[in-house]
């Protein structure tokens, strides 16, 4: 199992990006706007550079649902390689045929 205070905080990201996330849209659109004038986009970015760094989706690790491993996941499953091994050989998970040999 992962620390609590780090899948805590990785949840605390999610929200603070789903908060955001139109916020940083709108600023992104205009420093992208070629027809804007310069100090307009120059203002967006300051705006944008204000916001909590934890706002931005970048900083969000993907983490297994089952145990909270950042590392060896599977998108598709939202887990890690050795929780679905687990499972697996439980037989928890419908459809998978695990080999042993």
């Amino acid at each position: 199992m992962a620390k609590k205070s780090m899948v805590e905080r990785d949840l605390k990201r999610r929200r603070m990006a789903k908060k955001f996330e139109s916020k940083r849209n709108r600023l992104k659109a205009i420093i992208r706007d070629q027809e804007q004038s310069g100090e307009d986009r120059f203002m967006a970015a300051l705006k944008l550079a204000e916001l909590p760094r934890n706002s931005s989706k970048t900083r969000i690790r993907n983490r297994c649902q089952v145990s909270g491993r950042p590392r060896g996941y599977y998108r598709k499953l939202k887990m890690s390689r050795i929780a679905l091994r687990q499972l697996g050989s439980a037989g928890k998970i419908p459809g998978l045929v695990k080999s042993s040999w």
